[in-house]
């Protein structure tokens, strides 16, 4: 780890984990260029017109369906969602990525019998198709979409449900998200966050925000939980 990495910290070195939550978008994955170019063909196709990815971006926070259903009307969202999947399928194969060094974590905490969730504002449908196509559903114990709670992040409902899903005491749990909803949804539950800064689209505010843990890259994050993390393991 770097001095700022450490620094960054606020003198909190390590933890305990019982169980690790990990948000998709920036923080598993490089999809925020396919992301953006998904929404700007069903913005195009239905209105004439494109969008910036800062306006892309305001409109996060319920899965796509709500930021489809302002830009096309609710009338043509249905089809339009069929559009922007296929889309999103299509071109899963040359516009997105693992994090190189994200799956060393995701393998190191199965080796140490951690569970592992998913918690995303990405609706249940391109999740799926992320996870399927990068390879990494196997790791996940329990996936939470934005189509499976009633309040989206920053909320807490979806970390909620996975401490109660594996039972596992708050302080034990880690949630991981490049974005401010991850950051404050974490604290409100009452676990511990690190904020991914290697692929945050807001990484000042999102280093600002007060994660108990911050990381500028992918191998200072493994390197972390190899050295200073005490698992207790759930699964046999």
């Amino acid at each position: 780890m770097n001095a700022k990495t450490i620094q960054s910290m606020s003198g909190r070195r390590g933890c305990s984990v019982g169980c690790a939550i990990f948000d998709i978008d920036g923080t598993l994955t490089r999809t925020n260029e396919l992301i953006f170019a998904s929404f700007n063909h069903v913005a195009m196709k239905y209105s004439g017109r494109t969008y910036t990815p800062a306006e892309i971006v305001a409109m996060f926070g319920p899965p796509e369906e709500g930021a489809v259903s302002a830009m096309v009307g609710e009338q043509r969202l249905g089809k339009a969602m069929d559009d922007l999947c296929a889309f999103y399928q299509e071109h899963h194969g040359s516009m997105a990525a693992l994090h190189e060094g994200i799956e060393g974590a995701l393998q190191l905490l199965r080796e140490r019998n951690v569970p592992m969730a998913v918690f995303t504002g990405k609706g249940r449908r391109t999740t799926t198709i992320t996870l399927g196509a990068l390879g990494i559903n196997g790791y996940f114990d329990l996936i939470v979409s934005g189509s499976d709670v009633l309040r989206y992040k920053p909320h807490p409902e979806g970390i909620r449900r996975v401490i109660e899903h594996f039972g596992v005491p708050a302080d034990q749990v880690l949630m991981v998200g490049d974005a401010v909803a991850d950051i404050t949804a974490s604290r409100s539950a009452g676990v511990k966050s690190v904020a991914a800064l290697w692929d945050s689209y807001d990484r000042e505010r999102v280093a600002a925000a007060g994660g108990d843990f911050v990381f500028h890259d992918v191998p200072s994050f493994v390197n972390w939980l190899r050295e200073e993390v005490r698992f207790i393991p759930r699964f046999s």
